[in-house]
């Protein structure tokens, strides 16, 4: 997570909490000139289109005021959707026995890309099963993790 990703979370978690949801967590993707902010919310119940609305109004006007983001950017909240993804620690014990897909921030045995078995997670480390060969990699290193859905 990028400093910035830090900051908007540490500053946008108390009102999406305040609303009754989790903030899952946010992505800042830029590309170019034009941004995307991602915030991901959660509730045991679900989440609906206009419960996206009322914490995309209310972390609109939290980043209105703040003003922490310098270009433009769009702001999508949604859903962490079927292929969820993983930010916490909290996040990948909850997947232990999934098949996730990782990107790491550096190579790791001579690529960045891993698909597999999620089968353990220590404070610091995940081990993927990956064709019956374990893989560890440094929680600091992903640079993105979600779940691939089954259907």
């Amino acid at each position: 997570m990028t400093k910035l990703e830090q900051d908007l979370t540490e500053m946008l978690e108390p009102a999406v909490e305040a609303l009754g949801f989790e903030l899952l967590g946010l992505e800042f993707v830029q590309a170019g000139r034009h941004s995307t902010l991602r915030v991901y919310i959660e509730n045991e119940s679900g989440v609906t289109v206009d419960n996206c609305a009322d914490a995309s109004r209310q972390v609109s006007a939290i980043l209105d005021v703040e003003d922490p983001i310098t270009n433009e950017y769009d702001l999508e909240v949604s859903s962490p959707g079927v292929d969820r993804p993983l930010f916490k620690l909290a996040h990948y014990e909850k997947a232990q026995g999934e098949e996730v897909r990782v990107r790491t921030k550096l190579p790791q045995d001579g690529r960045r890309n891993f698909k597999g078995d999620l089968i353990a997670v220590s404070a610091d480390m995940i081990t993927l099963k990956i064709d019956g060969n374990e893989h560890f990699i440094m929680l600091s290193n992903i640079e993105r993790a979600n779940i691939i859905a089954k259907f």
